[in-house]
């Protein structure tokens, strides 16, 4: 059983009178848990109010009311491989993030995951992500250390003033006749809900593409995302016929699996550059992972 260190908390929502019950709200908000099973947290003081007070079964439902809960997962998978804290300061933790470890908690992961890995390493329980990568993609994660500070970094990333360069390797199967490609679209939620899709409209993606080198079929690529949408490079490469290599979602989603430690997603975000808005100076971090 992998149970959380550090609470999630969720707030009622206003709702219509007469009031549900808190165990009939979070039934609903979290169907992944069944209703017995959250009565049982209940009965075990597992739910608690905003005063660190566990609730009982018969606890008023009260609108913008907070509980705090802990994630509970059975047979929580682990990974072997370990994160590294690239830099460290009273405002900032960069760190390196292996292939197939989330950035925060969901779904089968509750402490495997980078950010309850470091608030465990060191001690930091404010620790908070300020971007996320995929699960399967390895490299940069920069966290906010202040609270104070975080939003000044947040807004950053907020409004594209971070620029991120990615590393990737992708099948090429043909003669080309550029090396440079500039992706514009509209990136969307799909279905099943975990997938995006391209659809017509305004674009909300923009990616800039570099073919380095090709050995064999494996074409060696430098990405650098000018937005930041959900599965974004990994769409932009298999639209332009490049399957980034161990790619399970795009083009085609295949036959779900247990993950394959020795064939990780070919993606890596390698460097992020930006002027910190505290001292005004230009910053750059780089991963010591490497793809080839």
């Amino acid at each position: 059983m992998g149970i959380a260190k550090t609470p999630s908390v969720v707030t009622l929502p206003e709702a219509q009178k007469p009031y549900p019950s808190i165990l009939v709200f979070l039934a609903s908000a979290f169907p992944g848990i069944s209703r017995d099973t959250w009565a049982q947290r209940i009965a075990e003081g597992k739910v608690l109010d905003d005063n660190g007070n566990p609730i009982a079964a018969d606890t008023q439902y009260v609108p913008a009311k907070r509980l705090f809960y802990f994630r509970e997962v059975e047979n929580e998978p682990v990974i072997p491989f370990p994160e590294t804290i690239l830099f460290q300061n009273d405002e900032l933790l960069v760190a390196g993030k292996p292939h197939f470890l989330p950035v925060i908690p969901g779904g089968r992961f509750v402490n495997e995951c980078l950010l309850n890995r470091l608030r465990a390493s060191t001690g930091i329980i404010d620790l908070a992500p300020l971007h996320r990568i995929d699960r399967e993609t390895a490299g940069l994660v920069i966290f906010s250390v202040n609270k104070k500070t975080r939003g000044l970094y947040h807004d950053l990333f907020m409004h594209g003033k971070i620029t991120k360069t990615y590393h990737a390797i992708a099948e090429v199967h043909q003669p080309l006749q550029n090396d440079h490609w500039t992706v514009q679209n509209r990136i969307v939620r799909g279905e099943p809900r975990f997938r995006m899709k391209t659809v017509a409209g305004a674009v909300n993606a923009v990616s800039h593409i570099h073919l380095l080198k090709v050995q064999g079929n494996r074409g060696h690529f430098q990405l650098n995302p000018v937005t930041g949408k959900t599965h974004q490079l990994r769409l932009h490469m298999s639209g332009l016929g490049f399957r980034i290599s161990n790619d399970r979602l795009y083009p085609d989603l295949l036959a779900e699996q247990n993950d394959d430690f020795n064939q990780p997603l070919q993606l890596l975000a390698k460097q992020v550059t930006f002027i910190d808005p505290i001292t005004g100076k230009t910053v750059e971090f780089s991963s010591n992972q490497s793809l080839w």
